[in-house]
This record gives structure tokens, C-alpha cells and sequence, in this order.
């Protein structure tokens, strides 16, 4: 470091190293605390010089709640590393700038692509309504956004009305219980809770070892180690009566992973089946289709006439069954036979429920 002494409108030449505290610019435009990082406490002083209010030193060094010699250093930093034309004016006794700077520097200036990047995950965001990601995830896309200039954050507020993400019936969440699960997956802890299945009004009591949270359909589901029937499960938060009560510590496996668990569903619940499922759509489902990845296993095949042949491989076969029906008269199961056939006893139960007299 330089051992020049500070000249009356310079500060100390500065280390080729950032220092440490930092704050942010609260609404009223006070520097506030945030935490010690001084990449922030950097975009604070150039907030508040952008904003002409004559900072100096002595001001800058209470509100960061560091030295005043640590000021100077940031000060020169920005002046040599990211050449910002920082003046001190003798009579308002603070720094400004002798040009306009009109973004923070060190933050590239974003593309229209990565605009709509921010767009989206904006968007996104509001999925999670209801959890306990959606506020850290509010929190976050401030912070990212708060370092645009003004022409890029009127410009993405202008987009607002461009894209929307519309959840079909989404899951209210029990947020208690959700922050609970997610507690005793990261902690590894066992989870208690009374669990009902689909269709039944009674409750049985479950003994877990949580290993992973997943979302599909907009509903969410805990994958697991049931303890007492020594296998693992999916259960569907929304089925869980009351709360759930943390427990014993466990090791997780090594060799369990998600994704091979869930290869063989079509969505979250796998079994243990080893089917090949080939359907086919007509060319009206065709359309619906085409371009969409449905299964990691699919394969599509055009036909002459606009249909078309998909082929996956399943574990299970309630999801697609659900899955075929919801397609109505234009999805026709080749195989396999017991598909085919719980497909064609359902039609024909529904058929006779509508059947005109």
C-alpha cells in the first residue's frame, strides 16, 4: 500500500483488495446496515453520491460503522479501479461526481434476453405463495434487480403485463407444516405425523426418515423412508392430518437418489412394475404433444395420417392411467393389456353413468 500521505481532494491509494462491512440504501435513502460485505458498502457510497448528497468521510465512517481510513481506501479504490470521477467539494465538505455515472460499476449492463430472464423468474416466483420460500425469494429478486439503473428497472416494470404464470388449482399450504418437513430434511431428523390415503377418511401413523421435498402439479410431496413398512414412500403434504413432530437423527443412504428413484413414474409416485406403455394419440392430441417431454423414456413416433405412437417405460401404471383417461377419445392404449383394460372398465362405468334413458 502506498505510503503517500492523503492530499486534500485524494485519499489513500488503495490495496488491490475489497475491504469488509457494508451497507444498502434503505427507502429514505439512509445508509443501513446489511452485513459485512464491502462490495455493498461500495454501492451504498455511490448511491449516495449518485444521489448528491456530499457524503464525506467522517458521515460515511459512523453510518458503515468502520474507519474513516477504510473510507478513504474505498474511495480510492473506486476512483483508480473503476475509474469513477469522484470530487471533493470543499464547500458542501463531501464527495460528488464531476460527471453523470449512471450505473453502479462492476454490473454489466443486462441483455434483453437476461432482462426477460428476470421477467420470468419474477413471475415465478409468486408459485411459492404460501411456503416459506416465497418471501426469501421476494427478498432475493429485490436484491438482484436493486443494482439495475433506472432505464433497465423502468424497462422490466414495463414488461410486467409481457408473460404470466397461471397455477391450475394450486395447493394451499399448511405453512407450519412445511416449515417443519423442510426442517427435518436439512437436519436430518425423523418425522411423525398421521397420514391419510387418497379415498379413505381414517389416519394411520407414520414414522419417516425425510430425504426429499418435491413439487409436481402444484401439489407438493415428501419421498422417504417409511420406518415401520421399511420401504420408501411418497406422501402428499396436503394428506397429512395436524402437524408433524421432529425425532431421532438417521443417516441417510448414500446410494439414494432422487432421480433414479423417480425414473420409473410418470410424475412422483413409482412402483415396482417394469411395464412399457405404448400409446396412441390422434393427430388433434398430436398437435398437443409435439415438442413436449413427458417421460424421460419417451419415444414419439409420426404416423402417416397426423398421429402418432408414444412408447415409455413405467414402473407404475396409476399415474398414466389417469394421464390416458384425461385425454378422453383421443389417446388409445395398445399395451399393456392390463392398462387397456382398466382403461376400458372405467370408460365403460362412466358410460353407463351418463347413459341417456
Amino acid at each position: 500500500m502506498s505510503k503517500n500521505p492523503v492530499q486534500p481532494r485524494r485519499g489513500n491509494a488503495l490495496e488491490n483488495k475489497i475491504p469488509t462491512p457494508a451497507v444498502s440504501l434503505g427507502n429514505g435513502g439512509e445508509a443501513v446496515r446489511v452485513g459485512r460485505n464491502a462490495t455493498e458498502r461500495l454501492l451504498a457510497i455511490h448511491q449516495l453520491i449518485s444521489a448528491k448528497r456530499y457524503p464525506n468521510t467522517a458521515r460515511l465512517a459512523r453510518e458503515f460503522d468502520v474507519s474513516q481510513k477504510t473510507i478513504k481506501r474505498d474511495v480510492e479504490w473506486m476512483r483508480v479501479h473503476w475509474n469513477l470521477p469522484i470530487e471533493y467539494d470543499r464547500e458542501r465538505h463531501g464527495f460528488f461526481y464531476s460527471r453523470e455515472v449512471p450505473q453502479f460499476p462492476g454490473v454489466p449492463t443486462i441483455t434483453e434476453a437476461e432482462m426477460f430472464a428476470l421477467l420470468v423468474a419474477h413471475k415465478a416466483v409468486e408459485q411459492y405463495s404460501g411456503t416459506p420460500f416465497h418471501k426469501p425469494l421476494q427478498m432475493a429478486f429485490r436484491k438482484l434487480t436493486g443494482q439495475l439503473d433506472d432505464k433497465e428497472r423502468y424497462s422490466l416494470q414495463d414488461s410486467e403485463d409481457v408473460l404470466s404464470f397461471r397455477p391450475f388449482a394450486p395447493e394451499a399450504t399448511d405453512v407450519e407444516r412445511f416449515e417443519v418437513v423442510t426442517r427435518a430434511i436439512q437436519q436430518r431428523r425423523a418425522l411423525r405425523f398421521l397420514y391419510r390415503k387418497p379415498g379413505e377418511k381414517s389416519t394411520s401413523g407414520r414414522h419417516v426418515h425425510p430425504y426429499h421435498l418435491t413439487c409436481n402439479d402444484n401439489r407438493w410431496y415428501l419421498i422417504g423412508h417409511d420406518v415401520d413398512r421399511s420401504d420408501i414412500r411418497t406422501f402428499a403434504l396436503a394428506r397429512m392430518n395436524g402437524g408433524a413432530v421432529l425425532g431421532e437423527t438417521f443417516q441417510k443412504p448414500k446410494d439414494f437418489n432422487v432421480e433414479k428413484y423417480l425414473r420409473g413414474s410418470l410424475t412422483v409416485m413409482s412402483g415396482r412394475g417394469d411395464y412399457e406403455v405404448v400409446i396412441e394419440f390422434d393427430a388433434w392430441a398430436t398437435d398437443q404433444l409435439r415438442g413436449r417431454l413427458w417421460h424421460s423414456s419417451q419415444q414419439v413416433t409420426e404416423l402417416p395420417k397426423g398421429e402418432s405412437r408414444m412408447r415409455m417405460r413405467l414402473s407404475g401404471l396409476e399415474e398414466v392411467e389417469r394421464w390416458v383417461l384425461s385425454w378422453g377419445t383421443h389417446a388409445t392404449v395398445i399395451q399393456p393389456e392390463l392398462l387397456a383394460e382398466r382403461a376400458g372398465s372405467i370408460a365403460r362405468a362412466l358410460a353407463g353413468r351418463y347413459e341417456m334413458p
